[in-house]
């Protein structure tokens, strides 16, 4: 969010910054001599002063400012305090869900184009998939609904740590099917609150179309990269 400052509003500020700098007399009253208290006062105040003048001053030089205000750390904050839920165990949904947070760092590899990172983080989403599987494997309410989403992912990762292509072209191909897996995955356990989107681009794969997952429902698109990175819609969230 930009949030702009008026000019003629920080020329004034600076004026007062400037003239309260100049008359210290202002917090000593009628005295000639200040006391210890109001010299330790004075040095921290006009410490300040000086930190604010210096910003004061920036924005009396430019016509227009920009303050940007930073919004990453309320949506951290609310990601905190989500707490997702499922038909499974508390124990099988936050394995799940670590699952998909491996699974975003494939994503953001893909949107940045970087097949080293890929591998990587597909090494990485195929260790944290099989220990989810393991678990599955003793979960007899809903390991046998929810193996073949855990067997697709674990295939379809498994083939990226080999792929040789810069592009990433060939590795979004695998990526597609691992995100059809985990959101079929998601659904079918039941799981809520979990802060996840569900987004698609019509033009992947020459327009036959592809959806991929998100924490965010700002559009980065894993497909096209940088060069089509805001091409796509939410279409779910969970």
């Amino acid at each position: 969010m930009n949030l702009k400052i008026n000019n003629q509003k920080n020329h004034h500020y600076c004026l007062f910054v400037l003239t309260l700098v100049a008359r210290p007399s202002f917090f000593m009253g009628n005295q000639k001599t200040p006391t210890f208290a109001q010299n330790f006062f004075l040095m921290r105040f006009f410490c300040i002063i000086l930190i604010c003048f210096a910003i004061g001053s920036t924005a009396c030089n430019n016509p227009t400012t920009l303050v940007k205000v930073n919004t990453d750390s309320l949506k951290a904050a609310a990601k905190a305090a989500r707490v997702p839920a499922s038909n499974m165990s508390k124990e099988g949904t936050v394995l799940m869900m670590s699952v998909v947070e491996k699974y975003y760092g494939l994503k953001n590899a893909l949107v940045a184009t970087k097949a080293d990172s890929a591998k990587r983080t597909a090494v990485n989403l195929l260790a944290m998939t099989g220990i989810l599987k393991h678990y599955l494997e003793s979960d007899t309410a809903f390991g046998k609904g929810l193996m073949p989403y855990v067997d697709t992912i674990i295939n379809e990762a498994n083939q990226i740590p080999a792929i040789e292509d810069e592009h990433c072209e060939k590795q979004r191909i695998h990526f597609e099917h691992i995100s059809s897996a985990i959101y079929g995955m998601a659904k079918k356990s039941g799981l809520k609150n979990a802060g996840i989107y569900h987004e698609f681009c019509p033009m992947a794969f020459h327009d036959k179309g592809a959806f991929w997952l998100s924490d965010d429902n700002e559009i980065r698109n894993p497909y096209f990269g940088s060069k089509m990175l805001e091409c796509g819609e939410v279409t779910d969230s969970l």
